[in-house]
């Protein structure tokens, strides 16, 4: 058997290899699914597979629109070559309806309509719980400068658009979703650019008509099959063919 290629990083969901070009790494997708900052985890078969023709889907939509991102092409079933970027340390959570953490923070029922969507910023560290922060945090300690603030919202307010009207679309509400940025340089000009994936695992998602959650809750409070919600929305996606049975990821070459 050919070496296995260098690993340069391994995450809840992910791991990242060394690419074929300088500048580039290959990115796959693991079965392995966490809620709670990993405090429950399980193995759910088909769910990388799914991720990475998921995350293919949106990050080529961003694309065509004229948002920079790091993907290049899909690779094979769980696999995806990407840019290589310097990842700010934060997760870019976008909301447009009250659910999670901040129905909780602030009282409100789930599902409530918020006054516009509202950009918020967790530090990335999985040993402090991805602790929420404002804006002067992140300047005064150096995660981004005010500008790249700036630019962030931007991105994150066009990849809501853009989600939100993809999603509508096939009958799904987006209520929120992360993202994470990362920094790419063209000579001394440095830009950032949509990282890491778009899939069920990094959105909340709910049928428009019946409000039944097709995302990582179905997980996190045992609703059902995560497998099957995930199945259901790349199937309203048409990015699996509507006969595809769930959690046979052969299917999908």
């Amino acid at each position: 058997m050919a070496p296995r290629r260098k690993k340069i990083y391994e995450g809840k969901a992910k791991v990242l290899y060394e690419g074929p070009e300088p500048g580039t790494l290959v990115q796959y997708f693991k079965d392995d699914a966490t809620a709670f900052n990993a405090q429950k985890k399980d193995v759910i078969e088909g769910k990388g597979v799914l991720n990475n023709r998921l995350s293919e889907y949106f990050m080529t939509g961003l694309t065509n629109i004229g948002v920079p991102n790091h993907f290049i092409k899909r690779l094979n079933m769980r696999e995806q070559l990407i840019r290589q970027v310097e990842i700010v340390p934060l997760e870019v959570i976008v909301r447009n309806f009250a659910a999670g953490s901040i129905a909780k923070r602030l009282g409100m029922e789930e599902g409530t309509p918020l006054p516009r969507p509202i950009v918020e910023y967790s530090y990335k560290n999985d040993d402090l719980g991805d602790p929420l922060v404002p804006e002067e945090y992140i300047i005064a300690f150096g995660w981004a400068s005010q500008q790249d603030l700036d630019d962030i919202v931007a991105l994150a307010l066009r990849v809501n658009d853009f989600l939100t009207g993809v999603f509508y679309g096939v009958g799904i509400k987006l209520v929120d979703f992360k993202i994470e940025i990362g920094r790419v340089w063209d000579g001394d000009f440095m830009r950032l650019i949509v990282a890491d994936e778009i899939s069920p695992d990094s959105c909340r998602l709910w049928d428009v008509k019946t409000g039944q959650k097709l995302d990582k809750d179905v997980f996190r409070r045992d609703l059902g099959s995560l497998t099957d919600a995930y199945t259901e929305v790349a199937k309203r996606l048409g990015v699996l063919p509507t006969n595809t049975q769930p959690i046979k990821p052969t299917l999908i070459n």
